[in-house]
């Protein structure tokens, strides 16, 4: 059968570095393809963790997490007025309880140095306090990381792919790959739900089925653990609690429950951290969050349960090494690996990418830079941010500007509209949630949830009953009962 589509790269998975890693490739005449399997991007690990950009202190050096963290913090700098990312430049703080702690603390300001992280200091216990005066008094000090963020994950990916698309590559949604298909030692392509798609190199970003798919192609090299982490994400009402991220001293397979802000002003607890069978298993436990809560409270006595709005879990890749597999396949030619990105994944995506272009170019790819690449993605409207005359004279050109639709967050129709329109737009509910934000407010969506369904019915030109809230089958409405109801008399 011929192939549906002719590739020189294809790159497995919507996430995060899935899509740093096209947006990187774009910058060359290359023929890429994104394949995703869900209905939208960053539907994995990319849309259920901390959302946090490291500093880079905490990985050992000489690891390729100690190499590609503080390299991508750095990269941000640049990418967030270029891709027009929400990032808080919040600070990080390491909290010691002991001396036990304490030791610890020197520790990973050697590690930070080695790892090349700027400004690192252990701050004394009134120092620490002064700047995070709701934590737990009982602290020895702390290790003060000035270059660690806070970023929005969603609108991480997003952007990364909408960039990369402008500049030429391709995005396949729905379209899961059932194999990685060779002949004679080398890479052809992949066979998909779509049908089969040919390529020279495969880029093996899938998450935590990445193992799977390397087998696929007869690369059983390693083996990925899904990790399981759940929060708790509390209303912006209760965010003069921290100001910057705190941390526990780390343990050998976590960083620690810990308080940290959001990119838009809320703030959360979590994650735990346990290791599950199921690589879809994103059910929360009353254990499980009891852990979060009980660790969090170490942190900061006074977290307000009440204040709660929404309760999650996410999967991270661990491979059994514990570092990044990124590396070119010794059983296959053709098949690059970026497997295992777990924590610091999100904050090493972009150095992750410029690594896997490099690895490319040693595998013998022609890599000719485009004299036409766009760096700066389109522009976003951000209408609650803007003055009440730039709304005024928004709102002028035109009027969906003014209709709020979701109150909670102070999100436009003309938002929504645009979200939709845009270059790898929304399709799905959770999707207009994750580029907009309607839907995460305190409400989560009770309210503004209908509107946004019918936005997307007529934006998308499909009836009310075709709208989905995020996977492929999650659909909200049916045209018709699915079985006729027996009327039961009790007379």
């Amino acid at each position: 059968m011929p192939p549906i589509k002719q590739a020189d790269i294809i790159i497995i998975g919507g996430g995060v570095v899935g899509t740093a890693i096209a947006r990187e490739l774009s910058r060359y005449r290359l023929n890429i393809v994104i394949v995703e399997r869900q209905p939208d991007l960053a539907m994995g690990t990319s849309k259920a963790n901390s959302g946090i950009l490291h500093a880079g202190f905490d990985a050992h050096p000489g690891t390729l997490k100690g190499e590609l963290n503080a390299r991508g913090n750095e990269i941000y700098r640049k990418l967030e007025k270029e891709l027009d990312l929400d990032i808080r430049w919040v600070g990080s703080l390491v909290v010691a309880k002991d001396e036990e702690d304490r030791q610890a603390l020197d520790e990973l300001l050697e590690r930070g140095k080695q790892n090349g992280v700027p400004g690192l200091e252990i701050l004394p216990p009134e120092e620490v306090l002064a700047r995070e005066p709701h934590l737990a008094p009982d602290i020895t000090g702390a290790l003060w990381a000035p270059s660690a963020g806070v970023i929005c994950p969603f609108r991480a990916t997003i952007a990364f792919a909408e960039n990369a698309v402008q500049n030429g590559a391709q995005l396949l949604t729905e379209c899961g790959v059932n194999a990685i298909v060779t002949e004679n030692g080398k890479v052809t392509g992949v066979d998909t739900t779509l049908g089969f798609i040919g390529a020279r190199f495969v880029i093996n970003a899938a998450g935590v089925h990445a193992d799977v798919l390397s087998r696929t192609a007869g690369d059983d090299s390693f083996s990925i653990k899904p990790r399981k982490g759940e929060y708790i994400l509390f209303d912006k009402a209760v965010n003069y609690l921290v100001n910057s991220v705190l941390f526990p001293t780390p343990s050998k397979v976590s960083k620690g429950i810990l308080v940290s802000p959001t990119a838009h002003g809320n703030i959360f607890i979590g994650p735990n951290a346990e290791d599950v069978a199921d690589a879809d298993d994103l059910a929360t436990s009353s254990p499980g969050l009891e852990s979060i809560i009980a660790g969090a409270r170490k942190l900061v006595p006074g977290i307000p349960l009440q204040a709660a709005i929404v309760q999650f879990a996410g999967l991270r890749a661990a491979a059994g090494s514990g570092d990044f597999i990124i590396k070119a396949s010794d059983a296959v030619s053709g098949l690059i690996h970026a497997a295992g990105i777990q924590s610091p994944g999100l904050s090493a995506a972009p150095a992750i990418a410029e690594k896997v272009v490099h690895i490319l170019q040693e595998q013998g790819l022609a890599m000719e830079e485009k004299e036409t690449f766009i760096a700066a993605t389109l522009p976003r409207v951000h209408s609650s941010s803007l003055s009440y005359e730039a709304k005024e004279k928004l709102i002028e050109t035109n009027p969906l500007y003014g209709r709020i639709i979701c109150r909670c967050e102070s999100i436009s129709e003309g938002e929504i509209v645009d979200a939709i329109h845009r270059p790898c737009g929304a399709r799905t509910v959770d999707g207009v949630k994750r580029r907009t934000r309607a839907g995460s407010g305190r409400c989560q969506g009770g309210f503004c949830g209908p509107k946004v369904t019918a936005i997307l019915a007529r934006e998308l030109g499909i009836p009310v009953t075709a709208v989905r809230k995020d996977s492929r089958q999650s659909y909200l409405f049916y045209d018709k009962m699915p079985v006729e109801c027996e009327v039961v008399s009790h007379d």
